[in-house]
């Protein structure tokens, strides 16, 4: 392991490490309503469970629960608007009269504030988990378009002439030249996405309520019940979700560049 690996891994810890340390000293000066200490927050988001003879602490069950609904809500959404947001790339990239007429209506699904859109989402598909999938989805689809659309017009002028020389159809030009060329526009896109899709699972339950029990849910029932340390713990928790989601997106997107395009690519 070489110098710059080791300040990769030392460098987080010793700043989590400083975070935590200033985080108790200014807990010591507050009250537990207003700051709790990492301690309190830590104990609100554990209990302790026996196995095999010993006693260690796991997630609390709702908290678990929790993320597993907005992990399952975010990823659909998410799935759903690499779906949909391709096949209107391909549209877009296909035809300059297309993309002028619906490209500013892609824009207002980014620009208008997600808390405008919720509460008519859940009119129009009522209370539950379908709900939180739509704001989700609605919310990462923008990044998918653009990234997308911008990859498969990207192409090469020469290697357009190259494909029409050989006779190559609409279907064979889209598919073996523009699609391959647009990967890395796309995967940058989901990467974007990724983060806007938990975000819009957490703001869709914050709606929803009491028909979905997801982080967002738990943040909004906290903070009402001023149960400051349990509120933490699920701010912690759906951070994390976005952290893990994104790092799985990275590693799944180096692994696609990297058998499609090779090392250079890759790197």
């Amino acid at each position: 392991m070489n110098g710059r690996s080791v300040l990769t891994i030392v460098a987080p810890m010793v700043v989590f490490v400083a975070v935590v340390v200033l985080w108790h000293l200014i807990s010591l000066r507050n009250s537990p309503l207003i700051l709790p200490g990492p301690q309190a927050v830590w104990e609100a988001a554990t209990e302790p469970t026996g196995i095999w003879g010993f006693e260690i602490a796991l997630p609390t069950e709702s908290l678990l629960s929790g993320t597993w609904l907005t992990a399952k809500a975010a990823l659909t959404g998410l799935a759903l608007s690499i779906l949909i947001g391709t096949l209107v790339a391909f549209a877009f990239s296909q035809s300059r009269f297309v993309r002028s007429g619906f490209y500013p209506y892609a824009i207002f699904l980014q620009t208008v504030p997600i808390v405008a859109i919720a509460p008519l989402v859940i009119v129009w598909f009522g209370r539950g988990f379908q709900s939180v999938v739509v704001v989700a989805f609605l919310i990462s689809l923008f990044p998918i378009i653009t990234n997308t659309t911008t990859g498969l017009l990207s192409v090469n002028n020469d290697l357009r002439d190259l494909f029409r020389l050989h006779n190559a159809s609409w279907w064979q030009s889209l598919l073996k030249l523009q699609f391959p060329i647009s990967i890395p526009y796309l995967l940058a896109g989901i990467k974007i996405a990724a983060g806007g899709a938990v975000i819009g699972a957490i703001v869709g339950e914050f709606f929803v309520g009491s028909t979905s029990h997801g982080l967002g849910y738990l943040i909004r029932n906290k903070s009402e019940q001023l149960r400051t340390d349990e509120l933490f713990a699920a701010v912690i928790a759906s951070t994390l979700l976005g952290v893990a989601v994104f790092a799985a997106i990275t590693l799944f997107g180096d692994w696609v560049l990297k058998r499609w395009f090779g090392d250079n690519e890759s790197g």
